[in-house]
């Protein structure tokens, strides 16, 4: 297998449109990297341009030691899996699996043994002779990623495979790729624009915006540790609440509450983050508390949301699903101070 590696990579289009901003991002060999961000963040041209499917206006890319930028994308030893399975309907799995080395003529026995390998892998033995039309939608990607696995690339590129699929199979396909990776020992380049998926499937994940990298960070630290706003709005569900204040050394002053920060952050106007998992039923010993005017509340099952004003800003609080609230309620909050996030009013960036 083999790292990728941007380096000051540039897109633009005609009428000075960037579609991707200087990126440079480094992904380590057999590596799960998702690209994350929103429709029109770059995270797919920057897909398709180390796949040999857009032009690079500027920089380089390589994947291994090798420069490809004008390497025509045959030559490139990649395997790219789209959103569109775009298998041969009239083709079985075997022969959808194996149609693009007999293009390359690969010998015969050489097919065998790679679309049976990747048939055990991807438990696909018993469907090799069924069409795509007697598959479920999560065969059928399976069979798609099959196809590019008999490849024996050196990175596989992922773009938004599992939109097409229903909620239960997205999550039994999202586990079935993690159990892929492994099992193949591969670099892996995943794009989507779901943070769930991002969280739970990459090694690192590097979050986009209008074509720009924000941060680029495993899981956790992109959760715990958000670089800026926009990275710590966009990953979590529900979102970081947003609250503006002013601070005066260690005390945030909003317009309903005061909190104290654990140290002074340097800044006069900021934006105070706050998980709603941050936000308990009850306030703790040693933590600050604000009370909630509850709006509306919504139970889940394992988790319930309240949804409410705080002085004139609004608030999202996650609490035990047993505790018994109703729209119109004033509910008393507690603020864990330690996973309190700061950002500077001008720059949006975080400062504590």
């Amino acid at each position: 297998m083999a790292s990728v590696s941007y380096e000051n990579v540039t897109k633009r289009y005609s009428g000075d449109t960037l579609a991707v901003d200087n990126l440079s991002l480094e992904v380590k060999d057999t590596e799960f990297m998702v690209l994350v961000g929103p429709s029109g963040c770059g995270k797919s041209t920057a897909l398709r341009m180390l796949a040999g499917l857009e032009d690079i206006t500027e920089g380089q890319i390589k994947i291994g030691d090798k420069v490809v930028n004008d390497m025509p994308p045959r030559d490139r030893d990649i395997a790219m899996v789209f959103q569109s399975y775009a298998l041969y309907p009239h083709m079985s799995v075997y022969d959808n699996m194996a149609f693009g080395l007999k293009m390359r003529g690969t010998p015969r026995a050489d097919i065998e043994r790679r679309v049976n390998t990747a048939a055990d892998v991807l438990e696909l033995g018993p469907l090799l002779k069924r069409k795509p039309r007697q598959l479920s939608g999560g065969q059928r990607q399976r069979v798609a990623l099959g196809r590019a696995i008999v490849r024996e690339p050196q990175v596989f590129l992922l773009d938004e495979p599992l939109s097409n699929l229903d909620a239960k199979l997205r999550v039994q396909t999202r586990i079935e790729l993690q159990k892929q990776h492994r099992a193949l020992h591969a670099t892996f380049i995943y794009v989507t624009h779901d943070q769930v998926e991002a969280m739970t499937m990459g090694d690192r994940i590097a979050v986009m915006r209008d074509g720009v990298l924000q941060q680029v960070a495993p899981p956790r630290e992109i959760y715990g540790n958000p670089a800026n706003m926009y990275v710590a709005g966009f990953i979590g569900s529900p979102t970081m609440n947003f609250i503006p204040v002013t601070v005066q050394g260690k005390t945030a002053k909003a317009s309903g509450f005061e909190l104290e920060l654990p140290h002074a952050p340097g800044v006069e106007k900021g934006t105070l983050g706050i998980r709603p998992e941050a936000l308990t039923e009850a306030p703790v010993a040693g933590h600050a508390g604000l009370d909630l005017k509850v709006e509306v509340v919504e139970i889940l099952g394992s988790d319930q949301f309240l949804y409410g004003t705080v002085g004139g800003d609004s608030i999202t609080a996650r609490v035990d699903p047993h505790l018994k609230v109703q729209p119109g309620d004033r509910v008393r909050l507690g603020v864990d101070t330690r996973r309190l996030h700061l950002f500077d009013s001008a720059t949006e960036k975080a400062v504590l």
